[in-house]
């Protein structure tokens, strides 16, 4: 991913076919084409992102190459020893489902430029490493076996491929003897390289229903999409996986069809992003911790709470979230990954129907103090979710004459409403016609984040 502290310009992208500069006209679809091609995704609403590489050994981020100016040969040591024996994916695939997480993305390559999978196209692949296993494959086997839709991170980056140039975001940008080198590497032999492996990972590993590029920085010592030649490696993933969903990180922001979705990282946007007033789909991919990979003295973890709130959050706004494990050298999921996946899990269990198939609350329906509001526009329910349980009460402004029922989401229990028509009374507020007051329990329920479900008529 890309680190927070870079100014990358990261906009809308996706990959193509040919070699050289001729711009490639991708494929036609209209707005009616592209709902029914994301419709799965855009019901799921929740995701499990994998990172996992080379980066797992050290343990101190996965950009440490970077951030420690590492050279290849004094990364080396980790390609050497890289040998995840307790990888066992079947066992993921069984902590997302009880998680709640629909579909998965796996770094099948991240910056460090080395493989999860057997491609013919370079030897820096964990086939050649001591567990000697194409991972990629076993992955998706595992999670397809769990029913979880199967996607791909791949990066545009690599910083050992011997034609990628220095530029300001590579660990060997203040060496001036890598600088030098530049002169002889050729990134059309590069476009060439990411073409190849995206054929083999977009041909050779079944259906493949997302697909995460990261990522563009255009500008002075950048790269954009006529490094990447984006435009034509967008067709060629077009035309190998027809109904995949792509990102938006290729630098083709403006370019019709470009790009399936807007991925905001590591932060919540205040509202449904929009673009010339027009609601567009999104994601957000986030982390437990501050780092993608596994970082063992990294102590900045949110809390099981914190995450679901997230996630609530992320549907009352309309979007998806992608939520992060750096799974350990081993091959085994943190500890501290595992107790946060358990504890969504049994939040999901009972109120997933909050989740799936949700989306933002129409805007006549305001939200009260404290709460988050998602709403499933094919059955018309709303979905209260109370993150701080109020005394006896909860006011809803403007509701009166629409609910037709309501209920404690996890045990359906009845929940009673009323208007006030005792106005002045000194047991009850003085509150409008309009509005109405659920009668709560003076205790909260026993779960992570309360969700009251109204079925409006």
């Amino acid at each position: 991913m890309m680190h927070r502290t870079l100014r990358a310009a990261l906009v809308c992208g996706t990959l193509v076919l040919l070699c050289g500069t001729a711009k490639a006209q991708l494929p036609a679809e209209t707005p009616g084409q592209k709902e029914s091609r994301m419709k799965w995704w855009t019901h799921d609403r929740f995701g499990m992102f994998i990172h996992w590489g080379l980066y797992s050994l050290p343990a101190r981020h996965e950009w440490v190459k970077n951030f420690e100016r590492l050279t290849d040969s004094a990364y080396q040591k980790y390609f050497d020893n890289f040998n995840p024996d307790l990888y066992d994916p079947d066992e993921w695939a069984l902590q997302a489902k009880k998680a709640g997480m629909k579909y998965v993305v796996l770094t099948a390559k991240h910056h460090e430029g080395f493989c999860l999978f057997d491609s013919k196209y370079t030897d820096y692949k964990s086939t050649n490493t001591p567990v000697k296993k194409d991972l990629v494959k076993l992955y998706a086997d595992a999670f397809r076996k769990q029913g979880i839709r199967v996607g791909f991170y791949y990066s545009l980056i690599d910083w050992h491929h011997p034609d990628f140039t220095v530029d300001r975001n590579h660990p060997m940008r203040d060496n001036a003897e890598a600088r030098k080198l530049n002169a002889g590497k050729d990134m059309r032999k590069y476009q060439q390289y990411l073409k190849n492996q995206l054929t083999e990972l977009l041909t050779q590993y079944g259906q493949i229903d997302e697909l995460f590029l990261d990522f563009s920085y255009p500008g002075k010592d950048g790269k954009g999409r006529d490094d990447w030649d984006s435009e034509n490696l967008l067709k060629l993933v077009r035309k190998l996986q027809p109904r995949i969903i792509v990102n938006d990180r290729l630098d083709l922001a403006a370019v019709p069809g470009g790009w399936d979705y807007q991925t905001p990282e590591q932060f919540m946007p205040r509202e449904w992003p929009a673009i010339n007033g027009q609601r567009v789909p999104w994601e957000t991919c986030q982390t437990f911790s501050g780092s993608w990979g596994y970082y063992r003295d990294e102590y900045s973890w949110k809390s099981t709470n914190q995450l679901i709130a997230m996630l609530v959050e992320t549907v009352s706004k309309g979007g998806n979230l992608l939520l992060n494990v750096g799974p350990t050298a081993r091959g085994v999921l943190d500890e501290r990954a595992q107790e946060r996946l358990q504890g969504i899990g049994d939040w999901m269990r009972f109120n997933s129907r909050a989740v799936y198939g949700c989306t933002q609350a129409p805007d006549e329906l305001e939200k009260p103090d404290n709460c988050l509001l998602t709403y499933n526009p094919e059955t018309r329910r709303l979905y209260i979710h109370v993150l701080e349980w109020p005394f006896k009460s909860l006011y809803l402004k403007g509701y009166a004459g629409k609910i037709k029922y309501a209920q404690l989401l996890k045990d359906a229990s009845e929940i009673k409403f009323r208007t006030n028509t005792t106005p002045g009374s000194h047991t009850t507020e003085n509150t409008a016609a309009t509005d109405v007051i659920l009668d709560l329990p003076v205790n909260k329920p026993d779960t992570a984040i309360p969700v009251i479900e109204i079925v409006l008529k």
